[in-house]
């Protein structure tokens, strides 16, 4: 296929300022064990590729599914047909970047795709049998999940690219949903929306033992139709390091994408809060906030050997202690400000969209608060906001309000009390990033995967990691409706 993708750019050879061909060959597969019996085993591939010319400033992208020179041919007259109907404009440059050469594969032990289906569903079926073990009838919902996703790339320019690339990616998850008395609420492990996803094999699902953790998730389910709902005040939280990775990925990676802060993505996605001018002078948060987009993360979902433009991965500081430095660049928006290098952040999702402004893995670097037990000790009185449920954030990524399973009181000394149900918080994201005043350190630090992040027209699904500790913040908006 990198032949194939070599020889169709050649062809674009005179016709256009610059063209690439990306072949994408993609296999998934989803398992789910519900209530008892197996709801889902399903396995899917696609594979094509997709052309992407430029004549003057104007981009035109087709693709095909018909992998020959054929099909290749014509998907690369329809994107120069496109290119060429764009409204007339002074041609703008591309951040220059070295030709893409070589190979690069994410690691694994465990390829799923070669594991009997029966052993995996086994994993499966045993942790949705724990979770309902109990056998108390306010269980309504139990689910034990999986998924694999294998991606195999290849890529070639006008300007000597030729690059291929490998990566697969597995996961899993249980949850239980427990109702009485005109209450539902629902307990997740190893967090909620799909359970956690990393580059890696079936050994990742083993090492997150859904099995042994499942009792207590549906105790805590059951334990939460009778807890208080979490008082409405101000206070202080610690949150648990998956819910600060959506609270990053939410208010920070969105609001750094340069394309929405150029209004490129206005009328889909949104803005920014951020003004193109902003960087290296506003101050996004207090100093305990450092800010990282690393491609080049081990396990991470936004890691890569070239992004879909072939930009090197790379690992830069977007904001240092509080202090914005850097933005979520492609060439083309790299070079509308005047940078000289791509951030590496154009990710397309298959081979039939073309390559936009996407996170790597953007995160939260160590503090130095020790650990979770440390950070609570040193706390005093607040709330620990553990497992996301759901999210609400304004298109300039400015107001924001999110709800978790599950608060618990922070007791002096840095006990954990009583459950609250229904926890929720709110804030403007400066003024929230502001009231950060600890972070937990490396030992506590860990990538969390979020598969269903959604950007783009037509739209695009992409997967990303952040990586997170747990973090308190001081004089939080809590228990809003």
């Amino acid at each position: 296929m990198l032949d194939l993708c070599t020889e169709t750019v050649g062809l674009a050879e005179g016709r256009c300022a610059y063209a690439e061909a990306r072949h994408v060959a993609l296999d998934e597969e989803r398992l789910a064990v519900r209530d008892g019996r197996i709801d889902d085993a399903a396995r899917s591939s696609s594979e094509g590729l997709g052309v992407r010319v430029r004549v003057g400033s104007g981009w035109g992208f087709a693709a095909t599914r018909d992998a020959t020179l054929a099909g290749a041919t014509a998907a690369l007259e329809r994107a120069l047909a496109i290119a060429e109907a764009q409204p007339t404009a002074p041609p703008t440059p591309l951040a220059p970047v070295a030709p893409a050469r070589g190979t690069w594969s994410s690691a694994w032990v465990q390829d799923p795709f070669e594991l009997a289906l029966e052993e995996k569903l086994a994993v499966l079926v045993a942790a949705e049998a724990a979770l309902r073990a109990g056998g108390d009838a306010r269980l309504a919902r139990t689910v034990a999940e999986a998924s694999a996703r294998r991606e195999r790339k290849a890529f070639a320019s006008t300007e000597g690219a030729a690059c291929t690339q490998h990566t697969l990616s597995c996961g899993a998850g249980i949850a239980a949903w427990a109702a009485g008395d005109g209450e539902v609420q629902v307990r997740s492990y190893p967090l909620a929306h799909g359970g956690d996803v990393r580059q890696a094999g079936w050994e990742h699902v083993r090492e997150l033992d859904l099995e042994a953790h499942a009792p207590r998730v549906a105790a805590e389910a059951i334990e939460l139709l009778t807890a208080p709902p979490l008082p409405a005040g101000t206070a202080t939280i610690v949150l648990h390091g998956e819910q600060v990775a959506l609270q990053v990925h939410e208010s920070i990676g969105h609001a750094l994408e340069l394309d929405r802060i150029l209004l490129g993505e206005a009328s889909y996605a949104g803005t920014s809060w951020v003004a193109p001018d902003a960087l290296g002078s506003l101050r996004y948060g207090s100093d305990q906030l450092t800010i990282t987009a690393d491609a080049t993360l081990p396990g991470g979902l936004g890691t890569f050997g070239w992004d879909d433009e072939g930009v090197p991965a790379e690992r830069t500081t977007l904001v240092d202690a509080g202090v914005l430095r850097a933005a979520l660049s492609n060439r083309e928006s790299a070079a509308a400000i005047g940078l000289e290098r791509s951030g590496g952040c154009a990710r397309a999702d298959g081979f039939a969209r073309q390559p936009i402004v996407r996170m790597t893995n953007v995160s939260l670097e160590p503090g130095a608060a020790g650990s979770l037990a440390d950070l609570l000790t040193d706390t005093g009185a607040g709330f620990y906001l553990e497992t996301n449920r759901s999210w609400s954030i304004d298109d300039r990524r400015l107001q924001f309000q999110f709800a978790t399973e599950v608060a618990r009181e922070i007791l002096p000394g840095g006990q954990l009390g009583r459950l609250y149900r229904n926890p929720s918080y709110a804030g403007i994201t400066p003024q929230f990033w502001g009231s950060l005043d600890a972070v937990c350190s490396a030992a506590d630090w860990r990538a969390w995967g979020l598969t269903n992040c959604g950007k783009g027209e037509p739209g695009q699904v992409m997967s990303v990691s952040h990586g997170t500790a747990a973090a308190r913040f001081r004089d939080v908006q809590v228990g809003v409706a």
